[in-house]
């Protein structure tokens, strides 16, 4: 085997493995295949639960669904305070336990066909040996508002780093850019339907 033949059987393989390691798993996610996504027209994002330590964790992803969503064009989204106004008129205490009757008390108060509501179990920034980079995991859930039940979950992590951060120094992610990668990739699932 000549030289040059080598050289790039070598750097083949090094760009096959520099792209494999910059790719990020796909989001684990479901739809109920007997659902019309078509009628779905306004939605309400509900605030997130938040299971980390970071206490603005959960308010920062909700912007950001809620402007991914509206970026996407398959949706209108309703404005946040009004929003918790129609959770405070209608006694309800805890978002994060929604029943269907709730759910459905909330889509009439909003005019909506369904709510977006979830948690946020990562935020946080992780050290891979000598490599530091922000971590976000977040599970997103939309209900239909006439039946109550799950018509879409999905959830996805995302890690801030990359081959060439962890081995030749470049710049990681930032935590926003993480978020919003994040964020992206699950609203990016409805339109894959």
């Amino acid at each position: 085997m000549k030289f040059s033949e080598k050289l790039f059987r070598t750097g083949l393989l090094l760009v096959i493995f520099i792209i494999s390691g910059c790719s990020s798993p796909a989001p684990s996610f479901h739809i109920r295949q007997d659902i019309d996504f078509s009628f779905i027209k306004k939605v309400a994002v509900l605030p997130l639960d938040n299971l980390t330590a970071d206490r603005s964790a959960d308010e920062a992803v909700r912007q950001v669904v809620i402007h991914e969503l509206l970026v996407s064009g398959l949706v209108d989204v309703v404005v946040p305070g009004d929003v918790m106004s129609a959770i405070n008129k209608s006694g309800i205490r805890a978002v994060t336990s929604l029943n269907a009757e709730q759910i459905k008390t909330i889509g009439k108060a909003l005019n909506v066909q369904a709510v977006i509501f979830g948690s946020v179990e990562r935020f946080e920034v992780v050290r891979t040996g000598n490599v530091s980079a922000p971590e976000v995991t977040i599970t997103l859930m939309m209900a239909d508002t006439d039946s109550g039940s799950i018509i879409w979950s999905v959830t996805k992590t995302a890690v801030g780093d990359s081959f060439m951060s962890r081995h030749f120094g470049a710049r990681s992610d930032t935590m926003s850019e993480t978020m919003l990668k994040v964020v992206r990739e699950c609203v990016r699932t409805l339109t894959e339907y």
